[in-house]
């Protein structure tokens, strides 16, 4: 009798030791399906780059030049990295926001736009807390900043567009008729000199 509780305990030790092994394998490979299966990727295609003229002048904004060069990170990103480098996104467009060096850009029409941006890379970073967060739900997150970040570009370029076209306008049409009056006005007081010269004989 004394053998039979022994092995009876012995039993049960064993059973409640593999339930609780199962437990923990089913935790963790449910708990957080973006950590343990995460081997797809989020393919976007690039956004709207600067236009020549707007680069120039936007050479030597340090904030802008490293929010863009850390967007080329979510061209080609995992769910993963997207969620682990959300906090320092949100982080760049903050600072870029912060230190607007171009007169052009503090424009409300302008500001709202890189405002709206850095409430998507907010959201972003607020994923990675939630442990629910599917994949389906980051990647289109992902594809939106992406296209803020295009319009971002995009406005931008629409500015330096229209100023390049209104310093066009003034220098093909407004200097030539400008130098055709004074050429006018020259030829009008040769042609009045030589008659006062007659009047005078």
């Amino acid at each position: 009798m004394k053998y039979l509780y022994s092995f009876l305990f012995i039993i049960l030790f064993l059973s409640f030791s593999c339930n609780k092994n199962n437990k923990v394998e089913e935790v963790i490979a449910n708990g957080d399906t973006l950590v343990v299966e995460d081997t797809d990727r989020i393919i976007n295609n690039t956004s709207e780059t600067l236009i020549p003229e707007a680069k120039q002048n936007l050479k030597d904004w340090k904030e802008y030049q490293k929010l863009d060069q850390f967007m080329l990170k979510y061209y080609n990103v995992s769910n993963l990295e997207a969620l682990n480098n959300a906090e320092e996104l949100s982080g760049l467009v903050k600072n870029m926001i912060d230190t607007i060096r171009v007169e052009k850009l503090t424009a409300l029409n302008v500001v709202a736009r890189f405002n709206v941006l850095h409430n998507e890379t907010l959201r972003l970073a607020d994923m990675a807390t939630i442990r629910s967060i599917s994949k389906e739900e980051v990647k289109e997150e992902v594809k939106k900043i992406i296209d803020l970040y295009s319009a971002v570009n995009s406005k931008i370029n629409t500015i330096y567009k229209a100023e390049d076209l209104q310093n066009s306008l003034e220098i093909d049409t407004e200097q030539p008729v400008e130098d055709l009056s004074v050429s006018k006005k020259k030829l009008e007081s040769k042609r009045k000199r030589p008659s006062s010269t007659i009047s005078r004989q």
